[in-house]
Parts: C-alpha cells; sequence; structure tokens
C-alpha cells in the first residue's frame, strides 16, 4: 500500500516537524509506502528522514523548478522530477492509494483539496484524510462545516473527508473507506 503524504517545505512549529517524523515512521514500520512531494526540508524532509530511518520505502515526486528551492531529496528510495506542479499532483495521486494531509501552508491546503474535489467528482475513491494535529485544522473544518450549512457542499461529500487526530485512527479509516454511495446530477445540485 501507498499512502500520499500532502505536507510542507516549512517546518512550521517544532512539534508539526516532530509528527511528521512521527507519520513516516509509523508508515514505514507498518509497510506502507509513503509518496510526498520530494523535498528534504520542512515537515516534507522530516516525513522522508522518518520513514527512510524506519526502513521504508519513500518515493518523491517533484517538478524541476523546485529541485534546487526545495532542495530534493537525494536519499529517497525513487524521485520523481516532472515538469511541472500539475504533473507532480497527478503522479502522486497516481501513485497513492489513499492521501493524508499534515498541517502546512497554502500548497498543502491546494492538494488536499484537489484529491477531495476529484473523489467529490468520481475520479477517485480513494480515501483523503486529515491528520488534525493538536486542532490545527479546527477553523478550516468549521469552514467546511460551513459550506454544508449554506449548500455549497452536499453532506456526503463532507463525510469524504475522514478527520482524526489520531494516526493509528485514521490509517484504519484509510484501510476501511468506502465512497458514499452518491452521484451528482441535476436534481442534486438544486436547492
Amino acid at each position: 500500500m501507498r499512502v500520499c503524504v500532502f505536507c510542507g517545505s516549512s517546518g512550521g512549529r517544532v512539534r508539526h516537524v516532530e509528527v511528521a517524523a512521527l507519520v513516516g515512521r509509523t508508515l514505514a514500520e507498518r509497510g506502507i509506502e509513503v509518496v510526498y512531494g520530494g523535498g528534504r526540508v520542512g515537515t516534507m524532509g522530516a516525513l522522508a528522514d522518518g520513514a527512510l530511518a524506519a526502513g521504508g520505502s519513500v518515493t518523491g515526486v517533484i517538478p524541476r523548478s523546485l529541485v534546487a528551492w526545495e532542495v530534493a531529496h537525494e536519499n529517497l528510495t525513487k524521485l520523481h522530477v516532472v515538469e511541472s506542479m500539475h504533473e507532480r499532483k497527478a503522479l502522486m495521486a497516481n501513485l497513492a492509494d489513499a492521501f493524508i494531509t499534515l498541517p502546512g501552508g497554502a500548497g498543502t491546503l491546494e492538494e488536499l483539496f484537489e484529491v477531495w474535489t476529484w473523489a467529490q467528482l468520481g475520479l477517485h475513491s480513494k480515501p483523503v484524510g486529515l491528520l488534525d494535529v493538536d486542532g490545527y485544522f479546527g477553523h478550516l473544518l468549521k469552514m467546511i462545516d460551513h459550506m454544508v450549512e449554506e449548500g455549497f457542499l452536499k453532506p456526503p461529500y463532507r463525510r469524504m473527508l475522514l478527520v482524526d487526530h489520531d494516526l493509528d485512527r485514521l490509517l484504519e479509516r484509510c484501510r476501511d473507506y468506502r465512497p458514499p454511495d452518491y452521484t451528482w446530477s441535476e436534481e442534486s445540485a438544486l436547492p
């Protein structure tokens, strides 16, 4: 199994770096391959280093233009250098069986929202998880619930986003995930 982990090229607080390393180590110990953005800095680097130190397999995907800027990790099991961010995200999604998002910035959220939207559109049926470290995503989750209340997000789509503060439980939920039996139609889009 391969899990794509979205996280940052920045480290954030020390706690976020520690959690990223723990996620990498935990995935490796469970025999789960890590797929991620290919950097050796920030929480991305901590994730990869944690998995590698535990004997895990790590595949990075990084655009050529970011190799120097994000300082591509040179000790990975595999490193794919692609031409664009679009190719990066598409390859990461194709390689993954599930997605987990850690605290990060705008790019991390963009990756999360893209794969979650793809799930809503039926482009994949893979689990999309959010590891809510120390309530980091609390305000975002309130906004997502507000989107449901305002009629911009259907409740089945909200349920597609698996949220937990416990990594082991989130991994179990990803393993047991079944997409909701719901498809978009013109009628479902009407209030």
